[in-house]
């Protein structure tokens, strides 16, 4: 089998998506550099006024005392307002989140979660709260500039600056929140992270190597959760230095519970415990880390809520739709199934089972499918799509389609009475009634 293209796992890379889903790490990172920071001002601060008493620039030091006095007002209020401005700032924004998941799907929080500006926003307005507080400690009730010890002008300075970096931070997330609400940046963006899941895939031809004949299993500790993502380099290191190869038995996305296997052995003893320690993680819900059909899961959860009696938003189903077959359109061609992961020598040490082309269209179309009776823009939608994917993939990989395109004429055969509306119904239409 040609590795061409493969790419080599990094060994952080669960370590890194962990950290991401977590809302606590970036801000106590925060913590950390505002302390290192506030310790570099405070010093500078204090040989600015050693330097001006070696001096004997009185008057000089006395400007800036009388400057830093006028600037502990702003410091003090800047410290009552913020953690009230946080509260006040990140209740609303929780508020959307929820609008935005009923409105979806609960899978849409993980989007917020991981924002990047949202991290960066509490990080700045949390730091931005710390400095002023530490700033406050600075200051002296001494006034004389013969005896004073300390002035903080650079902290007075570099407080200002980071409340202006919060005030930027705060536009620019509220933008992003607003942007959560809306339909089409939420089904763009997970599209973009499918894709990314996408291109961390190793490429070339699957399934022809063979592991060898199955000597023994590894069963599952710890926790019941879903198969989040697996350490693949400590895998792949683990089996290379056993001189074996390992296979994943569930899938990403599968329930696994204690005592369940989840890896097979082939061609020798299973490696020592402590090499496959933190090699598996589970959780109480999927990711796209290492998922490549979570993000059409995603896609038609908030399909299939639009579609539902309650929400009755057919528009919203042909946009997801459209990302469901730009999604299927870039894996046309791609090798799917078993993935197979070498170690630095070429040799398969890792295999890990995938979902296969047929898999991914009837997590696609198949729910849709059945919901569809009754909204003639999403039959028309979706028959455009599928006559477009069957123009793409190869003759192996039509059959799926043909089916579900036979299915979707008899579902609106058998729902609609009326011949002109079936016609109407059945005809193809990306915009679905544009």
């Amino acid at each position: 089998m040609s590795d061409r293209g493969y790419r080599r796992p990094r060994p952080l890379s669960p370590l890194r998506e962990h950290l991401r889903d977590t809302f606590w790490f970036a801000p106590t990172m925060g913590f950390v550099c505002v302390f290192v920071l506030w310790l570099v001002a405070a010093e500078l601060d204090d040989a600015l006024v050693r330097l001006l008493q070696r001096e004997e620039a009185y008057d000089e030091l006395g400007e800036l005392i009388a400057f830093s006095q006028d600037a502990k007002t702003i410091v003090t209020t800047i410290s009552s307002a913020m953690m009230t401005f946080i509260g006040v700032v990140f209740s609303i924004s929780l508020v959307a989140v929820q609008m935005a998941s009923g409105q979806l799907t609960p899978r849409v929080v993980r989007i917020f979660v991981r924002s990047r500006i949202s991290k960066l926003t509490l990080t700045v307005f949390l730091a931005t709260f710390l400095f002023s507080l530490l700033v406050l400690s600075s200051y002296e009730s001494e006034s004389d500039p013969r005896r004073v010890a300390s002035v903080p002008l650079v902290q007075s300075l570099l407080i200002l600056v980071l409340l202006g970096l919060s005030l930027l931070l705060f536009v620019v997330y509220v933008s992003a929140t607003l942007r959560l609400m809306q339909v089409g940046p939420v089904v763009d963006r997970i599209a973009r992270d499918s894709f990314r899941v996408l291109g961390r895939m190793p490429r070339g031809p699957r399934g022809e190597d063979d592991p060898g004949p199955e000597t023994a299993r590894v069963l599952h500790e710890g926790r019941a959760g879903v198969l989040r993502d697996v350490n693949t380099a400590r895998l792949v290191r683990a089996a290379r230095r056993q001189g074996v190869v390992l296979r994943l038995i569930p899938r990403m996305g599968d329930f696994v519970v204690p005592g369940t296997p989840v890896l097979a052995v082939h061609g020798g003893p299973v490696p020592p415990p402590h090499r496959l320690r933190y090699t598996v993680s589970v959780s109480v819900e999927r990711t796209l880390h290492q998922d490549l059909a979570f993000g059409l899961r995603q896609l038609a959860d908030i399909a299939l809520r639009a579609l539902s009696t309650s929400v009755n938003d057919p528009t919203t189903a042909v946009q997801c739709l459209d990302r469901i077959v730009q999604f299927l359109a870039a894996v046309a061609h791609l090798p799917l199934g078993a993935v197979h992961h070498r170690d630095r020598d070429g040799r398969v040490r890792l295999v890990q089972d995938g979902p296969e082309w047929d898999d991914l269209v009837d997590l696609a179309f198949e729910e849709i499918r059945w919901c569809v009776a009754g909204s003639p823009q999403v039959t028309r939608r979706l028959m455009a799509g599928l006559d477009d994917l069957l123009l793409l993939v190869p003759e192996d990989r039509k059959k799926s389609l043909v089916r579900h395109r036979a299915l979707l004429v008899q579902t609106v055969e058998r729902t609609v009475p009326v011949a002109a509306d079936r016609e109407f119904a059945l005809l193809p239409d990306r915009q679905g009634i544009g």
